[in-house]
């Protein structure tokens, strides 16, 4: 066998570029034991170093599920932060842990959580561009022309977004419940995402990517599943998990779980003995021991109102040494 030396190897590849020398087609030679047709086959490239082992079907379950997440994640932050809270699932994505890693800012908000009983770590990471805004927000300000500072979060900073996640756990939870019980739980929190490897880097990760608006601020958050944590329950995750989850809405033990929630949400009530109108005269010239009249007589039920609605009839006392109010009924609702 000949050996060509540098020049005659440059020479042929300048004849290559200029069309001086024709390049040989490259056949795709495929091997099998069986078959012996090949119009038909469809031969498609695959990157060993990203393999694919989450289906479709099974992709598009995750991004199902995770959207009630999202959902829920969003009214949970609306309520806590008294501002309306948008979050939403921009992307579903599988790839490798390293690859996750390098497209992550630093300092950023990287939280590991567990989710017993499956083995192994999930991390929830929430960019710099949502987490100041809402720090600003919980300390008073209006985020309006807050800085976004590039440094790690300080430790009064961590409590602040501890809250947050703990928001967020919660939501998890509710969102996986259809599928399978799990205990999300927040265990350390860490500023710089290259110091933190959960699985080796060339492990396939699922990478829900979530959208934040709040007010006029916006960031992104991503939830980074490695597959080696979600394998055992990766069988149930798959379409036909979302029509159980759907006759288990209509069920009584969907409406069961309504019913406990609804339970523990806190009304204000309130008790008005008598109502009567006076001029905007007399109210300016009140003053001390003077007698408002009514037309209420003392002798008849006051109004117990819930939330500002009329819903009881109530004679005023004394229990224990504190006013009270003792329901003698719903109230009379008079028509016209």
């Amino acid at each position: 066998m000949d050996v060509l030396d540098q020049s005659e190897v440059d020479a042929l590849l300048s004849a290559v570029d200029t069309g001086e020398v024709e390049q040989e087609p490259q056949e795709v030679q495929i091997f099998s034991r069986t078959r012996t047709e090949w119009d038909s086959v469809e031969v498609r490239p695959y990157d060993f170093k990203r393999p694919e082992r989450v289906s479709k079907d099974q992709m598009r379950a995750l991004e199902t599920l995770h959207e009630g997440f999202a959902r829920n994640f969003g009214a949970a932050l609306s309520g806590f932060l008294r501002t309306i809270v948008e979050v939403k699932v921009s992307t579903c994505d599988q790839m490798t842990y390293s690859e996750f890693i390098a497209s992550l800012p630093n300092p950023t908000s990287f939280n590991l959580l567990t989710a017993e009983p499956l083995e192994g770590k999930i991390c929830l990471e929430v960019s710099p561009l949502i987490v100041y805004p809402i720090i600003d927000r919980l300390l008073g300000g209006n985020s309006q022309e807050l800085f976004i500072p590039q440094r790690a979060l300080t430790a009064i900073e961590m409590r602040l977004i501890h809250k947050i996640i703990s928001r967020a756990v919660e939501a998890l939870k509710e969102a996986w419940r259809g599928l399978k019980d799990l205990d999300f739980a927040l265990t350390e929190s860490e500023s710089n995402p290259h110091l933190v490897q959960i699985v080796p880097p060339n492990e396939v990760v699922i990478v829900v990517g979530l959208e934040i608006k709040m007010s006029t601020r916006a960031g992104t958050a991503n939830l980074c599943i490695p597959y080696n944590v979600i394998e055992p329950v990766m069988e149930e995750i798959a379409s036909q998990s979302w029509f159980r989850m759907g006759q288990l809405e209509g069920s009584g033990e969907y409406s069961k779980r309504i019913r406990t929630r609804l339970n523990k949400a806190t009304v204000e009530i309130s008790g008005v003995l008598a109502q009567t109108t006076i001029t905007l005269h007399e109210l300016v010239n009140l003053s001390v021991d003077d007698l408002l009249m009514t037309e209420t007589p003392a002798s008849q039920p006051m109004t117990v109102s819930v939330e500002g609605g009329r819903k009881f009839d109530a004679h005023i006392g004394q229990y224990k040494g504190s006013r009270a109010l003792k329901v003698v009924g719903p109230v009379e609702q008079l028509d016209g």
